[in-house]
């Protein structure tokens, strides 16, 4: 399964196809925070943005996170949230050929692994949890 063409045109509504692609969908080294730069003139622009790049990861699981991180402000966006979701953007810019592909290798059991931080979110001290379900070698959730 692929959105190719969904995330092309994500880049030119975002007038993003001619942007320098990046390796990774978010800066492992930056902290969102609630109060973290100013307050975006149009915060309906990016909930719209976050909302299709949430569709978006149906068939992208590599950009699940970051895109649940930049979810967290959708009630009042900030410059710096804005930033991080143009990151995503760049890095579906250089990984916009990137496919999900469902095998069947005659293996048809189902296999969930998960894993939590405590407190880990530095704005509000909540958890944050993550998982992955397989059917087989494929990774359906």
């Amino acid at each position: 399964m692929s959105q190719h063409k969904y995330v092309l045109d994500q880049l030119d509504e975002t007038r993003m196809l001619s942007s320098k692609p990046l390796d990774t969908p978010m800066d492992p080294n930056q902290m969102l925070m609630v109060d973290d730069g100013d307050v975006l003139e149009d915060p309906e622009k990016y909930r719209r943005l976050v909302g299709k790049l949430n569709y978006l990861t149906v068939t992208r699981p590599d950009i699940t996170f970051p895109v649940s991180g930049v979810s967290q402000f959708l009630s009042s966006p900030r410059s710096s949230h804005c930033d991080a979701v143009i990151r995503i953007l760049r890095y579906l810019k250089g990984s916009s050929g990137r496919l999900l592909l469902y095998c069947d290798h005659g293996h048809h059991w189902v296999e969930g692994f998960s894993d939590a931080d405590w407190a880990g979110s530095h704005s509000d001290r909540m958890s944050t949890i993550g998982y992955c379900v397989f059917v087989g070698d494929n990774l359906v959730s």
